[in-house]
């Protein structure tokens, strides 16, 4: 049988990661991928060990199924079409870090166990070694090759594989691995090592032009760190669904297909560069700046692109796929394609809400960007995601590549033909006509209004027509408002006092409130760094970044762009004295937290883990807890203060508390930040809005929010 498998994953107990990593998240967003064998992840961790054997049964030879009962009542919650019941195979992904030949290797690589029994016995062999409790994904001081002595000795059935290998930091032949071949990293044992993981940023004809890959079968894998990323990448098979034929298949290649992939640029680490400047390079360019930022002199990241041009012996156009290449198959996640086309964030609700239209009418996401035919695209959605479907297939994409973290970002139409085929809809639901712009004033000296404008009480008459000098920056960014249509030009183009911006799906809420930022900064001389721009995701965020650095190049550092919670980080850090916190604090994980709690009141962890989700509802919705609860938040509060922690759900209330009790330092931020912009303002909770309050009050606060109250989640 054919199926797509994933098996690079972690779970809630690896740092950096989504809390819903268990196995019924797993289960479900599987059906949803058309993903059939799901690697564990983080088989090593204790708790999450216990987790396997108490939710996990045998199911076919070395692989294991949810129990019944479980698995039946999520896929009551699954939509029809999606079938697929996934398998798990037992899975770890260990990080080492060590010294040989004078220079410190970071190294991480993946181990794949039939067995608890094996599992046990690597647990033991690794606890030995190191804190194997402190995260799902270990760092253990051990060479490569002793790791990979541990796990084959564990079991005749066990194998590894090296992990994501082009990574600049934590790879075998990444740029700053020291070794420059799976020889040099694994020593007399790299002979038992027969498969490599391409990593994100790398795809199977990047690492056939080097010869010496040629006898590795390549594999592909999410590494996910929410269970919505699964399947970003995988590798097909066509054999028994079974631990062993697998192994078999990447072995030897009876029943490997190929693998799922990224399009190379979209990796975050494909080209070299310098994040913090906003410096991208190609190979070419960083060999001639000597492999210095040009902007401030600090070393460049070398990306997977550079690293494979100094290690390749085959030109790009001559390498063909080796006896052990497979099929590829460059794709980019269906959120992706849908948020490019509602002009919506991938984790928007109006992307969730097609996304699962369309899995429960056509079936699973890799089946829809493979295989389902285009006309049924087409009527399940529109012919515009159908085209998309279709170029994406075809690879007529357009890239824009990451680099040194940063996440490239492939799309499907050109910026003027996407607007072009949605021309006709409307952004705003009230069509009132709108003000021109008003009059310019200095520079960090905006006007204080006395009330709010909406789009339905803004005044028909238009405020006189500006007259500016011409600044050499104002010539290079032009018209900022020139990129968007006439409603989103006219509400962008208000810049003073409190402005709701009422904007349904797909209408461009982002870029609007991008380019209204662009035009306070490039036509009317407001400093950048008296703007602060607020979204609700790293990634949204990101984004954000992108776009005000596309407009503005380096000035748009000097904006503040935030999430929530990192602008709450932000305030406390600067000012962890006034909030009642030791300088140096940290976010503690939940897993660490969980344990710390756990030891203090002699109570098993997974009682631990509820007590301190409990704890943390209490403080979202602002409940004082009673009984055992009230117990546990006063000790779980001692031991944040006594480790000189914070958890994550705890920000923004601290903040909050940070700016009520101290009226010197909201003053201060208010007067900084004089012109606030909040993306998807329908989806704030209440400690949120009076983060708000405190920082642009109403009602003379310059606050620009922009939503669609229909979207709401609260």
């Amino acid at each position: 049988m054919r199926f797509h498998a994933d098996l690079h994953v972690h779970s809630k107990y690896s740092r950096a990661t989504s809390r819903d990593l268990d196995l019924e998240h797993l289960f479900a967003w599987a059906a949803r991928k058309g993903i059939g064998v799901v690697g564990t992840g983080d088989f090593c961790h204790p708790a999450w060990r216990a987790e396997l054997k108490d939710k996990l049964v045998p199911a076919e030879p070395g692989l294991f199924r949810l129990r019944p009962e479980i698995e039946q009542a999520i896929a009551r919650t699954l939509p029809p079409p999606c079938t697929t019941r996934a398998r798990f195979m037992l899975s770890v992904e260990i990080s080492t870090i060590y010294k040989k030949g004078e220079k410190t290797r970071k190294i991480h690589h993946l181990i794949y166990a039939p067995d608890f029994a094996t599992v046990d016995r690597i647990s033991d062999r690794l606890a030995r070694i190191g804190n194997i409790a402190s995260d799902g994904r270990p760092i253990l001081g051990l060479d490569s090759r002793d790791l990979l002595e541990i796990a084959l000795t564990s079991s005749p059935d066990a194998y590894f594989i090296p992990a994501h290998i082009w990574t600049p930091w934590f790879a075998a032949l990444g740029s700053q691995s020291g070794f420059d071949s799976i020889k040099e990293c694994y020593g007399d044992l790299a002979d038992h090592i027969f498969a490599l993981e391409t990593g994100l940023s790398s795809d199977p004809p990047m690492n056939w032009r080097l010869s010496m890959l040629d006898r590795y079968r390549l594999v592909s894998n999410s590494d996910a760190h929410s269970p919505g990323k699964l399947g970003r990448e995988a590798t097909t098979f066509e054999c028994a669904l079974d631990y062993f034929a697998i192994r078999k298949a990447i072995e030897i290649g009876d029943g490997y297909v190929g693998t799922v992939e990224f399009f190379p640029e979209e990796g975050k680490y494909h080209l070299d560069g310098h994040r913090k400047c906003g410096i991208k390079l190609s190979p070419r360019e960083t060999l001639a700046q000597g492999g210095r930022c040009p902007v401030c002199g600090g070393p460049i990241t070398i990306g997977v692109l550079h690293r494979v041009e100094q290690l390749a012996d085959r030109i790009e156009q001559a390498a063909l796929p080796p006896p052990t290449g497979g099929d590829v198959s460059n794709l980019v996640p269906l959120p992706e394609v849908l948020s490019e086309i509602a002009a919506s964030g991938p984790s928007s609700k109006t992307v969730e809400r097609s996304y699962g239209k369309l899995v429960a009418a056509l079936g699973s996401e890799l089946s829809i960007l493979q295989s389902v035919p285009f006309e049924d695209i087409a009527r399940a959605d529109s012919s515009l995601l159908a085209e998309a479907i279709a170029r994406l297939r075809a690879g007529k994409v357009i890239r824009d590549a990451g680099y040194d973290g940063e996440y490239g970002v492939i799309r499907l139409f050109a910026d003027d033909e996407l607007k072009q085929r949605t021309a006709g809809g409307l952004l705003f639901e009230m069509p009132n006509a709108l003000p021109s712009p008003p009059p310019e004033r200095g520079r960090g000296a905006p006007k204080a209004p006395g009330g709010g404008q909406s789009l339905s009480d803004c005044p028909t008459a238009p405020h006189p027509t500006a007259v500016r000098s011409t600044s050499p920056f104002q010539e290079e960014v032009k018209d900022a408002l020139s990129s968007l249509d006439a409603d989103q030009r006219a509400a962008a183009s208000i810049v003073d006092g409190p402005l709701v911006i009422v904007a349904g799906p797909g209408s461009g809420k982002t870029r609007t409130v991008t380019q209204r930022i662009v035009h306070l900064i490039a036509e009317h001389g407001v400093a950048g760094e008296q703007c602060l721009a607020i979204t609700f995701t790293r990634r949204a965020a990101g984004e954000m970044r992108q776009r005000l650095r596309d407009s503005l190049g380096a000035r748009s550092s000097e904006i503040a762009v935030h999430t929530f919670h990192s602008l709450g980080l932000s305030l406390l850090r600067r000012h962890a004295n006034a909030a009642g916190l030791q300088r140096g604090f940290r976010i503690a994980g939940e897993a660490e937290r969980a344990a710390a709690l756990a030891a203090v009141l002699d109570l098993p962890l997974p009682r631990a883990q509820n007590l301190i989700r409990a704890i943390s509802k209490s403080e979202r919705m602002e409940i004082a807890p009673e009984g055992e609860i009230a117990q546990a938040r006063a000790a779980y509060q001692r031991l944040l203060a006594s480790n000189n922690w914070i958890d994550f759900d705890s920000l923004l209330g601290l903040a909050v508390r940070l700016l009520e009790n101290n009226p010197d330092v909201s003053a201060f931020y208010r007067e900084r930040f004089r012109f606030v912009s909040v993306d998807e303002f329908q989806d704030v909770d209440a400690r949120q809005y009076r983060l708000l309050t405190l920082i642009a009050p109403p009602p003379v606060g310059n606050l620009c929010v922009i939503g669609d109250p229909h979207q709401a989640i609260y």
